[in-house]
């Protein structure tokens, strides 16, 4: 079965996510291609997906988004799970008491439900590095705030926050939902 393990990232904590993805598939036996979605190029001979995009400010990336919107009918036809890196830091409710992964849920994947009907949605836990250098305005202006203003810049998380363990258990899960896909469709079909 081939898959292909698609990404949009800004600084590379989305790539690190999508090639872990890609490494466990190909562990399980799966026919991997692991590409930036702006270089996918011919997609037709795939047999399943797995999409990731950053979100900043509630928003998937546009190269996520418009690599979806382009293959919309490929990926409703065809086994697909979509990602998303977004919220950084340890806690997993802020300090209002929300889930702060229910809160990182690009405002596209509800569109996507119903456009591709995806197999899953997830959110995973991403990377910020404040000493990085901003890419685009809204980074530009948050990074001069937070020079203006240390204390915002000390409350910022930094660091790498990615679960490893749970991000190889969902990419396992799609392994084997894949695996029973393929053994379905080698079995003879009953007369």
């Amino acid at each position: 079965m081939k898959v292909l393990v698609a990404y949009a990232t800004k600084h590379g904590a989305t790539r690190g996510i999508a090639e872990r993805v890609a490494a466990t598939l190909e562990a399980a036996g799966l026919d991997v291609t692991f590409r930036p979605v702006d270089q996918a190029g011919d997609v037709s001979f795939h047999d399943a997906f797995v999409v990731g995009g950053a979100a900043y400010f509630g928003k998937w990336l546009r190269e996520a988004t418009e690599f979806v919107r382009a293959n919309e009918p490929l990926l409703r036809q065809r086994p697909t799970w979509l990602f998303s890196s977004g919220p950084v830091g340890t806690e997993r409710v802020d300090k209002k008491g929300h889930d702060v992964v229910a809160a990182s849920i690009p405002v596209e994947f509800g569109a996507f439900e119903t456009a591709i009907q995806p197999r899953e949605e997830k959110v995973f836990f991403g990377a910020m590095d404040l000493h990085a250098r901003p890419v685009g305005l809204a980074e530009g202006l948050m990074t001069g705030f937070l020079r203006l203003m240390p204390a915002a810049r000390e409350a910022m998380p930094s660091g790498d926050f990615r679960d490893w363990p749970e991000i190889e258990a969902w990419a396992q899960g799609i392994a084997r939902e894949l695996a029973g896909a393929d053994t379905a469709a080698a079995e003879p079909v009953p007369a």
